[in-house]
């Protein structure tokens, strides 16, 4: 087929020419941390979009598609990097002794993920606090960690678990608060299609559950747009 023998030549030349750790773009699509079977993970993922495309009643041989097979496989590789990714090592990079004993908010972090029963984006943000007893991280490592778990297939409620079980794992600070407020496509575009819902989770430890006002405090800064 025309379209195997184009997708072969093109893997064949990236094997050659981006992997071994770095980064591959072709036009909009990127792929970080390469591996030594990326070419033949990408070939397994562009023979099933392959399949879905007839299934759809598309000829996957027209000129328009003959690369999408390729086009969706990496673009679900980077959507689901998070797989290949650390969360708890990344934030033990930037871990810093320091006597700080207030709260700590990074909010407004911007998150996309896919559901995983539709395998639809749900999009959105994040806020994320810590109350440090004797140790702090860097604040960008934050933001890693939502990326990290959100860059798999989740549900939304699992995805705020995770971030705080991280945080506190690695800091076992006085606490941690975590609120995510996304939006779902397969809310929006299927099923009962509701356009302007949003859904809100929250997830907590240690003073954020115990202490009202340490949690009314979070709670009303988060909401505070000024």
């Amino acid at each position: 087929m025309k379209h195997e023998k184009t997708l072969s030549d093109t893997l064949a030349n990236n094997s050659r020419s981006s992997y071994s750790g770095v980064s591959m773009c072709e036009d909009d699509d990127c792929l970080d941390a390469m591996t030594d079977n990326e070419p033949q993970i990408i070939e397994t993922l562009s023979s099933a979009v392959t399949k879905i495309l007839g299934g759809l009643g598309e000829n996957p041989e027209r000129e328009g598609l003959l690369k999408t097979p390729e086009r969706v496989a990496k673009s679900l590789r980077f959507l689901t990097k998070g797989y290949r990714e650390n969360p708890e090592e990344l934030l033990k990079k930037a871990v810093f002794k320091e006597s700080y004993d207030e709260m700590v908010l990074v909010k407004d972090i911007e998150l996309f993920s896919m559901c995983e029963h539709h395998m639809l984006p749900f999009f959105g943000k994040a806020h994320v606090a810590y109350i440090p007893d004797g140790k702090i991280v860097g604040l960008s490592k934050i933001a890693r960690v939502v990326e990290v778990y959100a860059r798999r297939l989740q549900v939304q409620e699992r995805l705020t678990q995770q971030i705080r079980d991280a945080i506190q794992d690695v800091l076992n600070p006085k606490g941690v608060g975590v609120v995510i407020e996304a939006k779902h496509m397969c809310m929006v575009m299927r099923g009962v299609e509701k356009q302007n819902s949003v859904t809100t989770t929250s997830a907590m430890s240690g003073e954020f559950i115990s202490s009202p006002s340490t949690r009314s405090e979070f709670l009303r800064l988060i909401h505070n747009r000024s």
